[in-house]
């Protein structure tokens, strides 16, 4: 286990990262120290999904007459 503490390059890679974290800890393949660091990791990973996430959600809303309204794409799709 690496233990990388770098910050990912995009959400698809945090994800895929944090997939192979997952498979990993449920395989067995790691040592209780590696899946101490893992484990970290995958909190971090967590939560950069999480902003990226949240920063998507803010970039869907649109202002309309001063008001922060939520865009609806049900009569666009």
């Amino acid at each position: 286990m690496s233990g990388k503490s770098n910050k990912p390059q995009g959400y698809e890679s945090a994800m895929a990262e944090l997939e192979q974290i997952v498979a990993d800890m449920e395989a067995g393949r790691l040592s209780l120290e590696d899946s101490l660091v893992a484990y970290k990791r995958g909190a971090e990973l967590l939560a950069f999904c999480r902003s990226r996430l949240e920063e998507a959600q803010q970039q869907v809303r649109v202002l309309e007459d001063g008001v922060l309204k939520e865009l609806s794409l049900g009569d666009n799709l």
